[in-house]
This record gives C-alpha cells, sequence and structure tokens, in this order.
C-alpha cells in the first residue's frame, strides 16, 4: 500500500511491532470533552445581536412578555405535538452530550483496534482476555469483544452490534429532528405573532395610545421567532447530527474489527477496511510495505 500520509510515532512503532505482535495494548477511555466552539459561536452570535440592541440606545424596547410568550410557548408545544413522550425526554440529554460529550479519536481507535485484531492473529482470539480488563475503559469496545471472546457466532455478533448501532442513530435521528422541527415553528410562531400584532393594531386604530403595543409584538415576535430558529436551535441540530456521525464512525468501525477477528482475517485485511472507513486525513499506515 502506497503511503499518502506521514506516520505518527505511534504508528510507526506499531508498525514495528507488528510482526511479532504488541506486547501490550493501552486503550484510551473516551475523555468529557467540552465543545467551546458551540458555546462561544452562540455567545457571539447573541453577543453581537445584543450589543447592536444597545448601540441603537433602547434594548428594553426588544423585551416584549406577550411576544416571548407566543414564540417560545408556541415553539414547545406545536414541536411537542408533533413527537412522542419518550422522543422529547430523551432531547435534552442528547443537547446536554452535544456541548459536553465523549470524544474519541477516530485514527487513534483504529490503532488500538489493529494492536488487538494482531494479537488475535498471532496468539489466538482467547489471547484478547488478557486485556480485558485494559478495555473496561471503553464500554463499546468491551462489550464487542466480548462477544467474540465468549465465542459467539459471527452472524450473532453483527446482529447484536448492528441492532445496538441502528439503535443509537435511531435516538440521535430523532433529537436531531426535533431540533429541526422547532427550527422550522419558531419562525412561524413569529409569523402568527405577527398576524396577532396586526390586528390587534387595526383594532385599535382610534387609540393612538394603544398602536405601539401592538406594532410591538407583530414586529418582535419575528424577531424573536427568526433569532430562536436561526441562532440557536439550528446550529445545535446540525451539531447533534455531526455528533451522531462522529460517534457511528467508531461504532463502525469496532464492528469491522470484531467481524474480521472473527472471520480470522489477516490484519492488513482489517488495515484496508478500517481505512475505507476513515476520512482521508484520519488514515493510519499500520503495516509498512
Amino acid at each position: 500500500m502506497a503511503e499518502t500520509d506521514t506516520q505518527s510515532a505511534p504508528e510507526k512503532n506499531a508498525g514495528a511491532a507488528a510482526a511479532k505482535g504488541p506486547s501490550s495494548i493501552r486503550i484510551h477511555p473516551p475523555g468529557q470533552q467540552v465543545d467551546y466552539i458551540t458555546i462561544g459561536g452562540l455567545f457571539i452570535a447573541l453577543g453581537l445581536i445584543a450589543s447592536a440592541l444597545v448601540v441603537g440606545g433602547s434594548p428594553q424596547a426588544f423585551l416584549n412578555p406577550a411576544a416571548l410568550m407566543i414564540v417560545l410557548g408556541g415553539t414547545l408545544a406545536v414541536t411537542a405535538v408533533s413527537y412522542a413522550k419518550s422522543d422529547l425526554a430523551k432531547l435534552g440529554r442528547i443537547i446536554f452530550s452535544t456541548l459536553i460529550h465523549p470524544s474519541r479519536a477516530p485514527r487513534q481507535m483504529a490503532m488500538q483496534l489493529m494492536d488487538l485484531a494482531v494479537v488475535a492473529r498471532q496468539r489466538g482470539v482467547l489471547a484478547l482476555g488478557d486485556h480485558m480488563d485494559e478495555m473496561k475503559k471503553d464500554p463499546d469496545l468491551h462489550k464487542a469483544f466480548e462477544y467474540v471472546i465468549d465465542g459467539f457466532e459471527t452472524d450473532k455478533i453483527y446482529m447484536i452490534l448492528q441492532q445496538e448501532l441502528d439503535s443509537a442513530t435511531e435516538i440521535s435521528r430523532k433529537s436531531s429532528g426535533i431540533l429541526r422541527r422547532a427550527a422550522e415553528v419558531a419562525p412561524a410562531m413569529g409569523l402568527i405573532g405577527t398576524l396577532v400584532g396586526l390586528v390587534q393594531m387595526l383594532s385599535v386604530l382610534k387609540e393612538p395610545d394603544n398602536i405601539g403595543p401592538a406594532m410591538a409584538i407583530a414586529l418582535l415576535t419575528t424577531f424573536y421567532g427568526a433569532l430562536l430558529g436561526t441562532v440557536v436551535i439550528s446550529p445545535l441540530a446540525a451539531k447533534v447530527e455531526r455528533n451522531s456521525n462522529q460517534d457511528a464512525l467508531i461504532k463502525s468501525m469496532i464492528l469491522t474489527t470484531v467481524l474480521s477477528i472473527s472471520h480470522q482475517e489477516n490484519p492488513r485485511q482489517l488495515e484496508l477496511q478500517l481505512n475505507a472507513l476513515l476520512p482521508p486525513d484520519e488514515r493510519i499506515i499500520y503495516f509498512s510495505t
């Protein structure tokens, strides 16, 4: 295989040890990573809007309880009607995990999986049992390799792990769908609020003192709806999808490795399969050829 990437030090060490198999395997546990980009982006966007309001000289004019009630309450209510209670119950956890989520580097995971495959190939599947305590650092990895060591049939292993992967993907898909739906509803509720404000304004044309509050509702509901949907909810939905894809990649790599070991395939073939899953800039060079 032609080398298209520069080997890192761990990759060189792994490639050199591949001929006789790694003497020890270190599993890196998923780390809790705060998504400062998402949090910072939201604060910057909202801060810029708030700064513009302050520079305008009358930020209090943009605070209207009736408009907030229509947009926030209406968005929550309409979105809730569209989904089951069980789906909504998982949304908060998914959003929290988006801001503070487990972080696993795909390339690092690929190197760990190659080490385990080499051990299984050269010393037998049961030799993986010596590394089970180390694999407990990563629950997904530990669970998958338990099936191999316990002698589960390949078809059973594939069915169980694929079902778990599909279930996790479906939960994230529903959560991002809820957020996407809310992002669509928020501007629509703003438009409804605008219509309500215009009707109220037309009904009090003979009362000049009441025209201002009615017009404020008409304009501010549109403002709140656009702000909530575009600045807050849509970016969160996109980040949920991104994290879901990253998690699915890791689990697909584990599934591919477990099946390869169960089929007693050459680890060189597994390296090709893992690189096919990995993005081009994350691909590994384990064996030097």
